[in-house]
């Protein structure tokens, strides 16, 4: 088991911590609609790359 030597200090704990930071999510504009969505994800209207993949309640 690893056990450290010496303690880290508030400015190097908060060093290593600098990349944990979540950025954006990648977000796309589907191109039959216009809508903006998730990256990978169904259109809320359930369309994906410009075909409809999820029937509407009305179908």
């Amino acid at each position: 088991m690893a056990v450290q030597q010496n303690k880290k200090s508030p400015s190097r704990r908060n060093m290593r911590r600098s990349h944990d930071a979540l950025g954006r999510p990648a977000l796309a504009v589907e191109p039959s609609t216009g809508e903006v969505h998730l990256r990978h994800h169904v259109s809320p209207s359930g369309f994906y790359r410009g075909k409809r993949v999820v029937p509407s309640k009305d179908e």
